[in-house]
């Protein structure tokens, strides 16, 4: 193994990510921490003696961290960062309450609180340390009770989320939550390339793709590129086999709202190579449209086969006589 292989695997192995984030990405991800963390202390120590707002602040820095260098993560999106520290601050009050043992409180605040993170799909790390000042940050916060829920903590998971949304929207690259970068993404022409003529992507490609969109996230290189070929491989086996496609019948590519559509094969050509499938569109996008495409593009469209069941397009199953 050569040095600059051997290299890669011992900083793989203890954790260390060689991202090449550009200094300007870097420098906004600080300066958008800093603006979301200076607000939330002017909030706190309105509540809050200093000492006791440290702690709570503590919780919010780390969210200061997902929201501004992370902010396509799945840990950083609103309903974690929302329901994350809510809930978990919930529970950390209601265990300093109930629970005379100040270690065992906080023992029991942070396991249930990452078992209800789990349960209601907010998963966020720093929920966590919510939990934990609830019941060791002192009187100024025992004194607030279940308010202390609502001032500081959901105010300040307020304030984190509109500055993150403020702030994230200077840069398009970055738009905060990370469903907008997909509304945008929606409204621009589709890549109408073949999935047959798309090479392979390697962790490599997967790299490069992170470096030119300046993302972190929070899975490796790797990771990403096997879930693409795992999701490739899926796609391919949830398909009409291409010698099951049959003139006449109908076929459905399986797709939800409207890009849900019904195709007929109207007519097919088996000379040589040429082998053409002509087909009309009679149900759900492009409807009435007639095209032309190869016998494999076509069966790796249709995802199963349909017949028209008075009004509904039902799917044809192993019992269905064609």
């Amino acid at each position: 193994m050569d040095k600059h292989k051997l290299k890669q695997r011992l900083l793989a192995l203890i954790g260390i990510e060689l991202e090449n984030v550009s200094h300007r990405e870097r420098l906004v991800s600080a300066l958008g921490g800093f603006l979301g963390i200076f607000a939330i202390i002017m909030v706190s120590l309105q509540f809050l003696p200093l000492n006791s707002a440290a702690l709570v602040v503590a919780s919010m820095g780390a969210s200061a961290v997902l929201v501004f260098a992370v902010p396509h993560g799945k840990l950083s999106q609103p309903w974690p960062l929302i329901g994350g520290h809510v809930l978990s601050a919930f529970i950390g009050v209601t265990c300093a309450r109930y629970i005379d043992n100040t270690s065992l409180a906080a023992a029991i605040a942070v396991g249930a609180a990452i078992g209800v993170m789990h349960y209601m799909r907010c998963i966020h790390p720093p929920g966590g340390a919510s939990a934990l000042a609830a019941v060791v940050s002192g009187s100024a916060v025992h004194d607030l009770g279940y308010q202390f829920v609502l001032t500081p903590v959901l105010l300040n998971v307020l304030v984190i989320f509109a500055v993150a949304v403020m702030f994230n929207a200077l840069w398009p690259w970055r738009m905060y939550p990370a469903g907008l970068v997909g509304l945008r993404e929606q409204a621009k022409p589709s890549d109408t390339t073949t999935l047959s003529s798309k090479p392979d992507i390697q962790s490599n490609d997967i790299h490069f793709a992170l470096t030119k969109m300046e993302l972190l996230v929070d899975v490796t290189d790797e990771d990403l590129a096997r879930i693409y070929q795992l999701a490739r491989q899926h796609a391919s086996e949830n398909h009409v086999p291409v010698d099951a496609i049959t003139l006449g019948h109908y076929y459905c590519n399986g797709e939800y709202g409207e890009a849900w559509s019904v195709r007929r094969v109207i007519d097919e050509s088996t000379q040589g190579k040429d082998d053409k499938i002509i087909f009309r569109t009679v149900a759900g996008k492009d409807r009435r449209h007639t095209g032309v495409s190869s016998r494999e593009e076509f069966a790796r469209w249709a995802r199963y086969e349909v017949y028209l069941n008075e009004n509904s397009w039902q799917r044809v199953t192993e019992t269905k006589p064609h």
